[in-house]
């Protein structure tokens, strides 16, 4: 398991970013070029190659991501998330969790902590190179990795039932969409019981929208084949700017006691599904006027 070379590939608002040996190279234009998030987080108002580029290096320089140093807590809590969801429940609707962690891959843990430490800035990832120290300190506070670290949702939740877990929260990024059709399959050839939680959904295409309508719950990211295609098929819809839609009963529980334990006012009310507000939502390159003007120039 060596730690001396080291390659990672991530989404980061739609473009792929490969890491290597800590030095940041944005492969692609980003899909995205404005978005509520980035500018709350991360101060940027406009979204290129080297606004992305300074959000995967601030990454690495604060939080110590694709390093040995690795933080694996996190005191920052995004409305609605996928991790914050699952940290909330897990020891009461969720017995564990399969996440991915940069350096470590598919990871299985029974910690919320470590599930909000893993993945409240972590998003899009794509593939990893196992890193001994995060993979040595996630076995320590309470979670495992496969015997070949690698991300493998379906092969993490495989032994995640081996390992006597059945309610089993899991996060597949829409790259990887296909893969929530074979995790039903496990979970109903093992007798589990999974949460499927559908994220990193910017560029999903039409083929994927039959995968994503067999989670419990799905981000919309910045996707308008999400808003239009799942939006009309949800129970229930948490946040307008960046809408996740709660797609069955199991993931209405899940939510409803998330939201118990927010703190913040809550507006509740009835309307027809999805509840869009065009002005709060991110904007696609593709659908933003000053970025062709700024193409065809």
């Amino acid at each position: 398991m060596p730690s001396s070379s080291r390659m990672h590939e991530l989404l980061c608002r739609g473009a792929r970013v490969l890491v290597e040996n800590g030095k940041v190279i944005v492969l692609t234009d980003p899909a995205v070029c404005s978005c509520p998030y980035v500018k709350a987080v991360y101060k940027i108002d406009k979204i290129d190659r080297e606004a992305v580029k300074k959000i995967v290096e601030q990454k690495i320089r604060d939080y110590g991501y694709f390093s040995p140093n690795r933080c694996l807590k996190s005191d920052l809590i995004v409305p609605f998330g996928s991790s914050e969801m699952i940290s909330s429940v897990m020891g009461d609707l969720i017995d564990c969790a399969v996440v991915v962690c940069d350096g470590a891959g598919s990871v299985i843990t029974w910690n919320p902590d470590l599930v909000q430490g893993i993945g409240a800035r972590m998003n899009g990832l794509i593939r990893t190179s196992p890193i001994r120290e995060v993979i040595e300190r996630i076995r320590k506070e309470g979670g495992d990795v496969l015997d070949d670290p690698r991300i493998d949702q379906v092969e993490a939740v495989k032994k995640a039932v081996k390992m006597g877990f059945r309610r089993i929260a899991v996060t597949v990024i829409g790259l990887y969409a296909e893969s929530i059709k074979e995790l039903r399959e496990v979970e109903r050839e093992a007798g589990a019981s999974l949460s499927i939680f559908s994220t990193c959904n910017t560029l999903v295409k039409e083929d994927d929208v039959r995968y994503l309508e067999l989670a419990d719950v799905v981000c919309a990211s910045a996707s308008r084949v999400v808003r239009e295609r799942i939006g009309p098929r949800t129970l229930m819809q948490l946040g307008i700017s960046i809408p996740v839609f709660i797609l069955t009963e199991k993931g209405k529980k899940i939510a409803l006691r998330y939201l118990e334990k927010v703190r913040s006012p809550i507006l509740i009310s009835r309307v027809k599904m999805p509840y869009i507000v065009e002005d709060k939502l991110p904007i696609l390159c593709d659908e933003c006027q000053k970025c062709a003007e700024n193409h065809s120039r």
